[in-house]
């Protein structure tokens, strides 16, 4: 199976970026982490990030019949942005939200998710194992459609 990783605005400075919230590991050192734990099978992993919303919208368009479940840390978009909501809402791709920090005990701003309802899941405030999370979840849901 072929997996998504989107990563939003900021993501990029993960590790120099408030590491008291973020953590002190790179997005390059979460991706490194989380290719390690794909085992010995034939899934694949593809990573983007982008600080630009239409970047991450034409990324998402342009994953239609080539990605079989998508990892979305919108960052700040989450909270905003109709156009990632219904750029994933039109696509069908099994699609997973994911947030480092938990946005449900943050500023009052960060706790909406206008994502969060067109995706299968939200996973908040456990770090990098949200991605591990969500990869599981997103191979178990992508696995059944292919037997």
């Amino acid at each position: 199976m072929k997996f998504l990783i989107i990563n939003g605005p900021n993501l990029n400075l993960l590790g120099r970026r408030e590491p008291d919230i973020y953590g002190y590991e790179s997005l390059q050192d979460i991706e490194k982490w989380l290719n390690n734990r794909l085992g010995q099978n034939d899934d694949s992993i593809e990573w983007f990030q982008s600080n630009h919303e239409g970047e991450i919208i034409d990324r998402l368009h342009s994953s239609i019949d080539q990605t079989d479940g998508i990892i979305i840390n919108p960052g700040a978009l989450t909270h905003y942005s109709y156009a990632v909501r219904d750029a994933i809402s039109s696509i069908n791709i099994p699609t997973v939200e994911v947030h480092l920090s938990d946005i449900k005990n943050r500023e009052e701003f960060r706790k909406l998710s206008v994502i969060k309802d067109v995706c299968l899941t939200q996973i908040s405030g456990i770090g990098k194992e949200g991605y591990l999370k969500a990869l599981k979840a997103l191979q178990e849901i992508c696995g059944e459609g292919k037997e």
